[in-house]
């Protein structure tokens, strides 16, 4: 194996991403041989002894592993929490854990699709505003906004004195989920991912959120994965995240991502008629395997499960 940069390194590692191995290294967390490492520093694992925090890193081997949790409400999209909070890892078999990284952050208490991965690299792309990857959110507001105000967080807000990316904002019928004078729902779709980002632009028109929760990941939708339930990305997910994320997007207006007619929602005339909200569907047996993660047996070995 040839010498690479650092941040490439061990973001391939799965220690973290790339700009997070950078925030480390500039923390002095990093040492190559025993040397303090520095930012453009160049390694090679097989040769060199690399460690974060003490630990040292070794050579990443076998193939990545790749889920897809839907996050509940009061957990931390961390790996670790200082509070002593639960995390995102709690919710995962412990035989998958290692290297494991969270795909970005969803607030503590928004919930929603968050990708885990080992793959450092892949979890820079998909997570990076620069490289397109919009994620899509349904969000629960008090009142109704005006048209206007909408248009304004459409085009971009201040927040903490700099300017919000454009981003798509439409009104949003939840299935089982009425409107009224009190509430109103919206799916948006931004490009970048700020903390508390939907939060705050809702609040500046004066309309605060009840409910937010993540629907989309790029191309990814998944309406069946139940809150705390944990699955595999197919093969076939994980490449067309790649197709999406292979290079940088122009700043600007996201590009609508077409929802899958699960997420859509029946017709509004057929809303009207509706008496009463779809009945659940029942619980499948292997979704309740775990006591906190309801992991799909279709997903996981049974030596992961031990």
């Amino acid at each position: 194996m040839s010498e690479e940069r650092l941040q490439k390194l061990l973001a391939r590692s799965g220690v973290a991403s790339r700009r997070h191995v950078e925030e480390m290294i500039r923390e002095g967390r990093v040492t190559v041989n025993g040397r303090i490492a520095e930012i453009g520093d160049k390694a090679d694992l097989e040769r060199d002894a690399v460690k974060v925090d003490g630990k040292r890193i070794l050579a990443a081997t076998g193939d990545h592993v790749y889920l897809l949790l839907n996050k509940p409400r009061g957990v931390m999209s961390t790996a670790a929490d200082p509070e002593g909070r639960s995390t995102v890892l709690d919710l995962v078999p412990k035989a998958l854990r290692k290297g494991l990284v969270p795909v970005g952050r969803l607030d503590y208490m928004t919930e929603g699709l968050l990708l885990l991965t080992t793959d450092g690299e892949f979890a820079q792309h998909v997570a990076h505003p620069r490289y397109g990857c919009g994620k899509t959110y349904e969000v629960k507001v008090t009142g109704r906004p005006e048209e206007a105000d909408l248009d304004r967080l459409r085009s971009g807000i201040y927040l903490n004195e700099k300017k919000t990316a454009p981003c798509l904002i439409e009104a949003h019928h939840v299935a089982g989920r009425a409107g009224s004078a009190d509430h109103s729902w919206y799916r948006v779709q931004l490009s970048e991912g700020r903390s508390r980002q939907i939060r705050e632009m809702f609040f500046r028109i004066g309309h605060s959120v009840r409910k937010l929760r993540r629907i989309g990941i790029g191309s990814l939708f998944d309406s069946e994965l139940e809150v705390g339930a944990l699955r595999r990305l197919s093969d076939a997910e994980v490449a067309r995240l790649r197709r999406e994320t292979r290079l940088p997007k122009p700043k600007g207006t996201p590009k609508p991502v077409k929802l899958p007619a699960a997420l859509t929602g029946p017709p509004a005339k057929e809303r009207r008629a509706a008496k009463a909200p779809l009945a659940r569907q029942k619980q499948p047996v292997w979704r309740r395997f775990l006591p906190k993660a309801r992991w799909g047996m279709k997903h996981v070995a049974d030596e992961h499960l031990q």
